[in-house]
């Protein structure tokens, strides 16, 4: 594969500055001045017709008039003109080889229809160069290490580890004074304003692989394109810590929907949803922001898969002053994070050294006249201790307390620890000039330090919401089993006859017909249009029943007394059914009243009433919810979201996450709620939502549980408007397992094999299969010396998304054992419209056409994703893959740009 799209934007070679000027104030001034101040080492070539020098630097007309070899050098425009110009000069830059462009200019989609027809006109240009654009109407972006400050701001940031990507850019001035101020460091910054042409989605990926970038920063005001946007952020969350500062919420998922789920859903609590499955962490404030940050990258991100261990997250806190303790317990109780109980080993143990009235518990106060060895020793035995898994330390410098000799011992019995992992420790130095020593050495030997007992616990929080996040991340459910699959064609045809008749909410015998088809258990309803014929109904069904009205109009029966249940005989159904049409008639004369359904009372043992719904949130598509439900669901605003697929750890969270699961268990005489039959509805709701695009809402309120089981009740199904022509699951912010591409293979030798999209699961497979390829192979297919593939390598290729990405295993039964013999890919390229692929066979399997049948795989995915153009590099004396190019209708381009690559490409 080639160098990201990105790399000229964020390392160029040369840059021009398109408006510079001397005028005071101005932007371009600005932004020629700051490239200067910042030392960028490349060519920097003001262009101004206006001028001949500008700021020291010869200044030039335009860009065709810059001398040849000058001229070469350039790949980077900045343009603070006029909107009007960019057009123009954005083609003047592609005609002359130019890779990218910060547009800082505004009157572009912000200014209206004017705007918006330009900025068109911009993103067409520059797709015809292959351009890639930052903005417009941005502040634009640094990269300090090589003295990159391309933008108007008045700070510069210095060389470090975070990136910070921010679609304000007043936000980004504040930050970097802020930072400034700190001596933080930045390795990236970007403000992408309109997002024209490069979104969150681009920038998070190229820093998710960028070695200069440890953690990354991300403001977000609000999502336009949200299949990219978790798709990059969780590239790079796999890779590195992401923490997320969010403000508004969107205007739309502040409405009340029709639903009692839509009106129970905000933006902001689906965006969290959102979050949770991307493997990032949120925050509320700027300081927040940056402690994450540091706290992640210093523990989170070097160490959950290099010897760090949260475990059971039970924490430890230990100061020499009681005040402190308190603060921090009482944080840690706000954020419901478990203190540890110290052993009774561990407590003779502390008792042995320390003065008779220390604390004897957890806060573990060892007093104000506490010495470097006892602070040690104390740390020491805490750690030691199987019941904590992670500590907060703190000091208060008093009269006799030495803080840099208390940080040494900290810092080495934290560095020391044994058992095979490493217990995170977080400290809190309280104080200025007494700890800067201290505070310094802390900062040196990578432990996180806080100003004050609350911030160091709730960094702490953000550890541990790091590592669900990341579980949850890995989770990529599977197709659910095959003996029960569901009627997803009978379910469109009833969505099809009530569209085709106007209607655009179901029934509620369609809904439960739609429930049925996807196996969700609940009791059929049979209309019944008056009291005579509700009475011979009433008979077939059997006793008790439940009376409602059927009123498509009317969402909330029981508001309008349209609802009687335990109804015991036929006698009493006829005068119920008749009392019930005579009241909503006379309240709802302009309702149309079809009559009353009646269907068997659900029994189920202690019933809890439930809600299950679904609702589409303008940004992120479908979204589960899950709670208490009943007539007063609004009054106890009891639920719980989460974005499809699920899979049964991410069901089993949903449901965790509410007041209503402590009433599943057993209580006061009730037996439990069988778990599983629970799970299986959402992850029946989770499929139904995947496959059915038609479904704009749905609600099963209530889903009654019971130690019996469980029936859905009552259900309502919208219907959204349709959009013929869109890919498979473009309507999934999360593009769910592509189950339906795997099938079984016999090849020409009768040996049979299994070709299907790949998982995270597969990792260790793919590390064997990779180990295990001949030197020449990997060589051929990497395109350098590889042993094995590094662990960021080993989550790239078997954490894809399925939509910018797909790649498919080959694997062969042996002894019951999965084997992978072989593995293609294709990764969809920023133009949306072409692909980059890579094919490779184990040596023990090539030249029985498996390489043939893993390439028609992926042309045949990029084709209905909608790729045209597929494209790869060969290595010349790699005559296996070349012949299997041509054999598959490749052909190879003229001119290739490199000498010592063939590239290859395919129309679809």
């Amino acid at each position: 594969m080639g160098a990201h799209t990105l790399e000229q934007l964020f390392n160029p070679k040369g840059i021009a500055v398109f408006g510079a000027s001397e005028r005071a104030g101005a932007v371009g001034t600005t932004v020629l001045a700051n490239l200067i101040a910042a030392g960028f080492k490349g060519a920097i070539v003001p262009i101004n017709p206006k001028h001949t020098q500008i700021q020291g630097l010869r200044c030039w007309p335009d860009v065709s008039q810059v001398e040849s070899a000058l001229a070469r050098q350039l790949d980077l425009a900045v343009i603070a003109t006029p909107a009007a110009s960019v057009p123009g000069i954005v083609r003047q830059c592609g005609e002359a080889g130019f890779k990218g462009a910060v547009i800082l200019s505004a009157g572009f989609a912000e200014a209206g229809a004017a705007g918006k027809a330009l900025q068109s006109e911009i993103l067409e240009i520059a797709q015809h160069f292959s351009m890639r654009l930052i903005g417009p109407n941005c502040l634009g972006m640094m990269r300090p290490a090589i003295g990159l400050n391309a933008t108007f701001s008045h700070n510069q940031a210095v060389p470090g580890q975070l990136a910070l990507v921010s679609q304000s850019g007043a936000l980004v001035t504040a930050v970097l004074d802020w930072a400034q101020a700190r001596g933080v460091g930045f390795s990236a910054i970007v403000s992408t304003g309109d997002a024209a042409d490069v979104d969150f989605g681009d920038v998070l990926d190229y820093l998710a692989l960028d070695p200069q970038t440890k953690g990354i920063l991300l403001y977000v005001e609000g999502i336009h394109h949200a299949r990219g946007f978790l798709s990059g952020l969780r590239a790079a969350a796999r890779i590195k810590p992401v923490i997320v500062l969010k403000s508004a919420r969107h205007a739309e998922g502040s409405r009340a929907a029709a639903t009692h789920t839509g009106a129970l859903m905000g933006a902001d609590d689906v965006f969290d949803a959102a979050l949770e499955r991307a493997g990032v962490v949120r925050v509320e404030r700027i300081t927040q922001w940056f402690s994450a940050a540091q706290t992640l990258a210093q523990l989170g991100g070097q160490g959950m898969g290099s010897g760090m261990n949260l475990r059971e997250g039970r924490v430890l806190i230990l100061t020499n002053g009681g005040g402190p303790g308190v603060m921090a317990t009482d944080r840690a109780a706000d954020l419901a994070m478990p203190l540890a109980s110290l052993s009774a080993e561990t407590l003779a143990a502390l008792n042995a050294f320390l003065p008779v009235n220390w604390s004897h518990a957890n806060p573990v106060d060892i007093l104000g006249d506490a010495d470097a060895q006892r602070y040690g020793e104390a740390v020491r035995l805490c750690l030691a201790d199987t019941g904590v898994d992670t500590m907060v330390v703190l000091l208060t410098p008093q009269a006799m307390t030495d803080p840099l000799a208390c940080a040494e011992a900290v810092i080495q019995q934290a560095q020391q620890q044994g058992n095979g992992y490493r217990k995170p420790v977080l400290v809190c130095w309280m104080g200025e000039t007494l700890v800067n020593e201290a505070r310094v050495r802390f900062d040196a030997a990578g432990i996180p330090q806080f100003r004050s007992p609350e911030s160091a616990v709730e960094a702490l929080a953000y550890l541990f919401d790091y590592r669900r996040n990341q579980n949850l991340l890995m989770q990529a459910p599977s197709p659910l089993s095959e003996d029960t699959p569901a009627d997803i064609e009978g379910a469109r045809l009833i969505m099809q006859q009530a569209r085709s008749e106007g209607r655009m909410v179901l029934s509620l015998r369609e809904s439960k017909a739609i429930l049925s088809a996807f196996r969700i258990p609940n009791h059929p309803s049979v209309l019944a249009r008056d009291a005579n014929e509700a009475m011979i109904v009433a008979e077939s069904l059997g006793y008790p029943l439940a009376l409602k009205i059927s009123a498509p109009a009317l969402t909330h029966k029981t508001d309008v007394g349209g609802v009687r249940l335990n109804v015991q005989s036929a006698q009493s159904v006829r005068h119920q059914v008749q009392e019930m049409l005579d009241k909503v008639r006379a309240a709802h004369p302009d309702v149309v009243i079809e009559g009353v359904t009646l269907e068997r009372m659900a029994e189920v043992g202690h019933a809890r009433e439930l809600l299950v719904g679904v609702s589409r949130d303008p940004v992120f598509g479908p979204v589960i919810a899950f709670g208490m439900g009943g007539v007063a669901v609004e009054v106890l605003h009891d639920r719980a979201l989460a974005l499809p697929p699920l899979n049964p750890l991410l069901a089993e969270r949903l449901m965790q996450r509410t007041r209503a699961a402590k009433m599943l268990g057993a209580f006061r005489g009730a037996l439990p709620v069988p778990m599983g039959a629970l799970e299986q509805v959402l992850l029946r709701i989770s499929e139904m939502v995947c496959e059915l695009p038609e479904i704009a809402g749905l609600d099963i309120n209530p889903l009654m549980a019971g130690e019996l089981g469980v029936v859905a009740v009552d259900a309502r199904i919208e219907l959204a408007e349709m959009h013929p022509g869109l890919p498979r699951y473009a309507h999934m912010a999360i593009h769910p397992y592509p189950a339906h591409l795997a099938r079984h293979v016999v090849l020409a030798d009768g040996r049979e094999i299994i070709l299907r999209p790949i998982r995270p699961e597969d990792a260790e497979m793919e590390q064997a299969f990779v180990h295990d390829l001949s030197d020449e192979s990997r060589y051929l297919r990497f395109m350098r010396a590889l042993d094995e593939l590094t662990p960021d390598m080993l989550m790239r290729f078997t954490q894809i998304d399925y939509d910018r990405e797909m790649a498919f295993v080959a694997i062969y039964m042996q002894n019951e054992h999965a084997v992978e013999i072989g593995v293609a890919r294709y990764s969809l390229q920023p133009d949306g419209e072409s692909a980059e692929f890579a094919v490779v066979v184990s040596d023990a399997w090539q030249g029985c056409g498996l390489g043939s049948l893993l390439l028609e795989a992926v042309l045949d995915a990029a084709r209905q994703r909608g790729v045209r153009v597929l494209m790869g590099e060969v290595l010349p004396h790699n005559t296996g893959m070349l012949k299997l190019a041509e054999r598959m209708g490749f052909e190879r381009l003229a001119g290739s740009f490199d000498d010592d690559v063939v590239h290859v490409t395919r129309k679809l």
